[in-house]
C-alpha cells in the first residue's frame, strides 16, 4: 500500500460545503460531534483515507467482518438552506509528527475536491478538573471570522490553549491557511479525564447556530446524562476520601 491511499467510495455533489473534522482527541469531543452528525443526518460515505501512519490493525464489526483502519469522509446535505457538510472522522490520528502533516495534506486534498472553502476543526481543552459550566473556546485563521463565533458565545483567550493546537485540528488551520482556506477551531472545555458528551453538545450547539442547521441532540443528551452519573460517583468518592482522617498516632511530619 502507498503511504496514503484515498478510496473514492461514492460521488456526491454538495452546495458550498464546509468541512467538519472530528478525530479522536481530548474528551473525544470532536469525534462525538462528527459521529453524531453522521448518524442523525442522511449521510453518505464518499471517501476513505488509508495511511501507513495509522496503527497496523483492522476493525471488526458485529458480524465479525473486518475493515482496514481508515479515516472517513461523509457527505451531508442539510435542510433549511444551511451549508452542506463534509464530515471527517475516524478512530485514529497519525503516529508521528511527519505523519500528521502528510495526513492533513491528504485531508485537505479531499476537501479541495469538494470545493470546500471553510473548515471547522473540533476538539477539547483540558482543564485538569471536572467541569460544571461548559465554555467553548475558539481559534481562527483570520480575525474577520470571529464576530459570528463571538455572537454564539465562543470565547477567544490570550495564549489558550497553552502550547497551541496539536494534531490534525491544528494543522487544518495552519496548512489550510497556506492554501487560502478559512478555518476555525472550536474547543470544548473538559476535564481531560473522561469521554465528555456534555462538552460535545456545547460545541455542537455552536455549530448549529453558526452554520444554521438543526439536528436532534436527544441521543447526545442521553449520553451526557449517563456521564453525569459517572461524574457524580467520582465526586462522591473524592469527597469521602477527603473526609477520611488518619488516627492521631499516624500523624507524622515528613520533611
Amino acid at each position: 500500500m502507498d503511504e496514503i491511499d484515498i478510496e473514492h467510495v461514492a460521488e456526491r455533489s454538495l452546495s458550498d460545503p464546509v468541512l467538519i473534522e472530528g478525530l479522536p482527541g481530548v474528551g473525544h469531543i470532536g469525534k462525538l460531534v462528527a459521529e453524531h452528525l453522521v448518524e442523525e443526518f442522511d449521510s453518505e460515505l464518499v471517501r476513505r483515507v488509508y495511511a501507513a501512519e495509522f496503527p497496523p490493525q483492522v476493525t471488526v464489526d458485529d458480524a465479525g467482518v473486518t475493515d482496514l483502519t481508515a479515516a472517513a469522509f461523509h457527505a451531508i446535505e442539510t435542510p433549511d438552506d444551511a451549508a452542506d457538510l463534509l464530515v471527517l472522522t475516524g478512530d485514529h490520528q497519525a503516529s508521528t509528527n511527519a505523519g500528521h502533516y502528510t495526513l492533513t495534506s491528504a485531508f485537505l486534498d479531499v476537501a479541495d475536491s469538494f470545493d470546500v472553502d471553510h473548515a471547522y476543526a473540533l476538539g477539547g481543552v483540558p482543564t485538569g478538573e471536572l467541569v460544571e459550566e461548559y465554555t467553548v473556546l475558539g481559534a481562527v485563521t483570520d480575525a474577520d471570522l470571529k464576530p459570528p463565533l463571538e455572537a454564539a458565545d465562543v470565547e477567544f483567550r490570550s495564549d489558550e490553549p497553552a502550547g497551541g493546537i496539536v494534531g490534525v485540528s491544528g494543522l487544518l488551520l495552519g496548512l489550510g491557511e497556506r492554501r487560502g482556506l478559512d478555518a476555525t477551531c472550536l474547543m470544548g472545555e473538559t476535564s481531560g479525564y473522561l469521554v465528555d458528551p456534555k462538552s460535545a453538545k456545547a460545541v455542537l450547539d455552536v455549530l448549529q447556530e453558526v452554520l444554521g442547521f438543526e439536528v436532534d441532540v436527544g441521543s447526545l443528551e442521553d449520553r451526557a446524562e449517563e456521564m453525569e452519573e459517572v461524574v457524580g460517583k467520582i465526586q462522591e468518592m473524592q469527597s469521602q476520601q477527603q473526609q477520611q482522617v488518619l488516627p492521631d498516632d499516624e500523624l507524622r511530619y515528613i520533611g
